[in-house]
């Protein structure tokens, strides 16, 4: 039979397959997010998502160091407080959980690059991501204390910080206040579409941050609409944003697809707690391969378009590279 085309012939061997790969993958991208919890001596599994822990801060170095070990080389800190108020003032707080934590990660793991999660829901007594008008989310009250939290993180020893509340004009308020500090080479990576989701339920039984009322769903986007990433995204870039992120990935493949298309700064994705959860709960039950679904759903996102990648996985995914199984 004579055919010209043989698409086959570039899948004949595991190196000629890898040399024409499409879709690469490399350690450097990936960003582990970790919890940490007032106390001493505490690694608490999370039921919700087995292998990921709450660390005390004095347990946090080893975990860390685990990690690097990995080679994963950026962590994302998100912090359970023990005090919450209204208008969650331990998120900026000197001894704030989150603070003494990037304190104490910088002292004993310096080479790890950190990045703060900007945000009032764990630190709120209410469990919403801002300050209440009576039931709703005041916006503009909102930008002043979100910016104070990216500083605090950042004079703690944040690398990075990334805004996840999704108040409007949140970016443009944290640009200028780590402006005015001096502190304009801080990138910041903005969760620019971040939808209304139910893949976050585990992260809210691990970070105790469940709304006490209501949902999030005047602030979070609405997961029916495309058109409206693309706003958020470019309204981000125009008021400052480094690092554009779309949350969650699984789901939202064709929203990271678009917006790498239109964007050209580096654009992240967030496989959110509900995903790992997913995975764990079919493998534990044997309906799937662990192993082998960690690699396809993350070379997924990668293919459409991610370039940095936020998992409770990255570990795995790391040792998967390495093996030559993925990457």
């Amino acid at each position: 039979m004579e055919m010209t085309h043989r698409p086959r012939r570039l899948r004949r061997s595991p190196v000629l397959r890898k040399m024409v790969r499409e879709t690469r993958m490399d350690k450097s991208s990936l960003i582990y997010p970790m919890f940490v919890t007032e106390g001493t001596n505490i690694k608490q599994e999370i039921p919700t998502m087995p292998g990921q822990y709450r660390y005390s801060v004095d347990r946090l170095p080893e975990a860390l160091e685990e990690v690097a070990d990995a080679g994963v080389p950026s962590v994302m800190l998100f912090g359970i407080p023990d005090h919450k108020d209204a208008c969650g003032s331990g998120a900026w707080a000197e001894d704030g959980i989150v603070q003494k934590a990037f304190r104490k990660a910088k002292e004993t793991v310096p080479e790890l690059y950190m990045i703060g999660d900007v945000c009032m829901c764990e630190y709120t007594s209410h469990g919403h991501c801002g300050i209440l008008d009576g039931d709703y989310v005041d916006n503009d009250k909102t930008l002043d204390y979100l910016a104070k939290i990216a500083l605090s993180q950042v004079q703690a020893g944040a690398d990075m910080v990334a805004p996840s509340d999704m108040m409007d004009g949140r970016v443009a308020a944290i640009r200028r206040k780590l402006d005015e500090n001096g502190y304009c080479t801080v990138p910041i990576m903005s969760y620019a579409a971040k939808y209304a989701s139910a893949f976050y339920g585990p992260f809210r039984d691990a970070a105790d941050s469940a709304p006490a009322f209501g949902d999030r769903k005047t602030y979070q986007m609405d997961y029916h609409n495309r058109k409206e990433a693309m706003k958020e995204v470019f309204s981000d870039l125009d008021e400052g944003a480094d690092i554009i992120m779309i949350k969650p990935a699984l789901s939202y493949l064709d929203i990271i697809r678009e917006t790498a298309d239109a964007v050209d700064v580096p654009v992240a994705a967030y496989s959110v707690s509900g995903e790992y959860a997913l995975i764990k709960a079919g493998a534990k039950l044997g309906y799937v391969e662990e192993e082998k679904l960690i690699c396809e759903t993350a070379t997924s996102i990668y293919r459409a378009g991610c370039s940095i990648l936020l998992t409770y996985f990255a570990k795995e995914l790391a040792g998967y590279m390495d093996k030559g199984l993925i990457g």
